[in-house]
């Protein structure tokens, strides 16, 4: 592992954890060039589908993407990275499970807009102005409506 400090490939574990589900390690290290500390974060490859786009594109799934894009959805809400992390290792797990060599990106993003109003209401509606690309306001209050009214049966 190469230190993130001074790029030095020596170095020493000194504390591992593993989290509650049992499917990352931390591993605290240490340089041995210039003693400073970093942590890494160690999970099972999986081998999971290859995303079709839209436009019939193909690419591997991308973790940090799907990240990126819930931070931005829960920015300046009560959701932690860890709830973020937590929610993306499940789609993860939906994509293991799909059992397919390909997947359509759009099948993700409803599993996204499934679960996300579980995680917070309002990363949903900011999600969802992103991904269903309402092209005015009707079609943002139409989804609305839905989703108010999907919420009031629960």
């Amino acid at each position: 592992m190469k230190c993130p400090y001074c790029g030095h490939l020596d170095n020493r574990v000194i504390d591992s954890r593993i989290n509650k589900d049992k499917t990352i390690t931390r591993r605290r290290r240490a340089c041995g060039a210039c003693q400073r500390r970093f942590t890494t974060y160690e999970r099972i490859e999986m081998m999971l589908p290859m995303l079709v786009k839209k436009d019939g594109r193909r690419e591997p799934w991308d973790r940090g993407k799907i990240v990126v894009g819930l931070e931005k959805a829960c920015e300046k809400l009560a959701v932690s990275m860890t709830d973020i992390d937590n929610f993306v290792d499940a789609i993860e797990q939906k994509l293991q499970d799909f059992g397919s060599k390909e997947i359509p990106t759009s099948q993700i993003g409803e599993w996204v807009m499934e679960a996300l109003p579980a995680l917070d209401e309002v990363a949903y509606v900011r999600f969802a102005s992103v991904y269903r690309q309402f092209k005015d306001v009707t079609e943002f209050m139409e989804e609305l409506k839905l989703f108010l009214g999907e919420r009031g049966k629960h």
